[in-house]
């Protein structure tokens, strides 16, 4: 997590080309207290309604409360839903030149009616969908793929959002794919409840929920063996270099074309309020991290976790970048959230600074953390306002200890260090000594323990006029001491084997 923590937190506001069914969503909000005397059905007493985009729209606006741009590419009507569509869209700050209005074509308006009774959940009651099917022209659909060739110069991820609507048919749509791939762009297809994929063809990566993957594949898929035969049918059919099956509250099954398949179960229990729009959130950071650098397995973790979060809340609410990032600093488990990036300490420590706190910093492996270190942090801590503990690495610890340390993990780690009262802030790092983040923080002072008599640093610290303190370990308490205390009674005559 402390990986894909830093990740996202160097997300940019890359371009994200979005070809797909844009539509509109309104929303009827009322009190449901009654069942009618004409029929068995609840009544609705209207209170407010709300109307957001729909269908590509959606993912279009999760990409940008996640910091993306969104360039929207696809068919909208000469009508009022098509101009209301269009203002939300502008309104978030998408672009909508590639949006082609069509006098013969109805914008497609889903109304979902929802009720609140006796102050529980707000549940959907009914859903009405207003679309008048129209046949679109290639020349049309030939519009819409020349504006895609003209933004591929600046877009290194394409969302292909297909509910068979009329923007993509199986001729464009692999043309689509091709030209995005000639440009060395991703290509992220949600897919149409259709039978035959092959209008993906060449896709990098595929989104079918269960059901629709059961549809495509004519495969009862109800464990992971048989989520396993339709993802790589999926992949043969259409030859993708990947597939993720979304699952719900099960989370995403991940399959890369030439590996095994691997099941992704939501990071926490989830308390499911609406699936309403998870998969276009799901989507969009599915791109949005494959853009970015991420491999596919980062790209669904990070997804699920965005989509488990918008399964938690009622209707098309966009899921913020800053909230996955909380999301991610609290599954660390650190009471307080206290691992930070290297960016968001030297923001916190700039803020604490200005309100006249003191840093302390100190750094170590902290492997098998013991009352020495918890004595040491103490006497740390009372020499100033505010302590930063920064940890090796797995990989520097292993450069500086030997192949078989650490024993613990550094999330491990970090989340024992975070949980101590004295620490105010934990953060990792990579390298082999802690100077860089000496030269970045500044600290008011420099701590360490030990035998040795050259604290690492030191120069840089005293350097800017910093202070630099070395303190004493409690005798007989180290890291090493325990593991050869541990190994010799584990090797004794007398010991038990389990």
């Amino acid at each position: 997590m402390h990986e894909l923590l830093e990740r996202l937190e160097r997300f940019g506001s890359p371009r994200v080309a979005l070809v797909g069914d844009f539509m509109l969503d309104r929303y009827v909000y009322g009190q449901a207290n009654r069942l009618s005397q004409e029929a068995p059905v609840p009544v609705l007493r209207a209170l407010r309604s709300a109307t957001t985009p729909g269908g590509a729209g959606n993912v279009a606006s999760a990409l940008l409360a996640l910091g993306a741009r969104a360039i929207c590419i696809g068919l909208i009507g000469h009508d009022q839903a098509g101009d209301e569509l269009k203002d939300l869209l502008t309104g978030a700050g998408a672009q909508i030149s590639g949006l082609v209005r069509l006098a013969k074509f109805a914008t497609v308006v889903k109304t979902r009616y929802v009720g609140l009774g006796q102050h529980r959940n707000p549940q959907q009651l009914l859903r009405v969908d207003q679309e008048d099917p129209a046949t679109v022209s290639d020349t049309v659909r030939g519009t819409l793929r020349a504006a895609l060739r003209g933004e591929l110069r600046h877009s290194k991820t394409v969302v292909i959002q297909d509910y068979d609507k009329g923007a993509l048919n199986e001729t464009n749509t692999p043309q689509i794919i091709a030209d995005a791939r000639k440009a060395g762009a991703a290509v992220v297809v949600d897919p149409a409840g259709i039978r035959d994929y092959r209008r993906y063809v060449g896709a990098t990566l595929l989104k079918p929920n269960r059901y629709e993957a059961e549809v495509a594949t004519g495969i009862s898929i109800v464990d992971e063996v048989s989520l396993e035969r339709a993802a790589r049918q999926l992949i043969l059919a259409a030859d993708l270099d990947a597939v993720a099956i979304s699952l719900d509250k099960d989370g995403v099954y991940l399959c890369v074309k030439g590996s095994p398949g691997r099941h992704f179960p939501p990071p926490r229990a989830l308390t499911v309020y609406d699936i309403t729009g998870a998969g276009d959130v799901l989507v969009a950071m599915l791109a949005l991290a494959l853009g970015e650098g991420c491999d596919f397995a980062q790209a669904v973790t990070l997804g699920n976790l965005v989509g488990g979060m918008a399964v938690e809340r009622f209707g098309p609410v966009p899921v913020q970048k800053e909230e996955v990032l909380e999301e991610l600093r609290r599954l660390t488990g650190l009471r307080g959230r206290k691992l930070r990036t290297h960016k968001q300490l030297l923001d916190e420590i700039t803020r604490r600074r200005r309100a006249g706190q003191t840093l302390v910093f100190t750094n170590g492996v902290f492997d098998l953390l013991h009352m020495g270190h918890l004595r040491y942090l103490r006497q740390a801590r009372q020499l100033g306002s505010c302590l930063v503990v920064a940890i090796n690495s797995d990989a520097s610890a292993r450069r500086l200890k030997g192949a078989r340390r650490p024993v613990i993990g550094q999330d491990e780690r970090a989340e024992m260090l975070g949980a101590l009262e004295c620490v105010d802030f934990v953060t990792i790092f990579d390298e082999d000594t802690p100077k860089p983040l000496l030269e970045l923080l500044k600290p008011d002072v420099l701590v360490k323990g030990g035998s040795t008599d050259q604290i690492v640093g030191h120069e840089i610290v005293e350097k800017y006029g910093g202070r630099v303190r070395k303190l004493e370990l409690v005798s007989g308490l180290s890291t090493t001491d325990i593991i050869n205390r541990v190994l010799t009674s584990h090797n004794s005559p007398g010991a038990r084997r389990s």
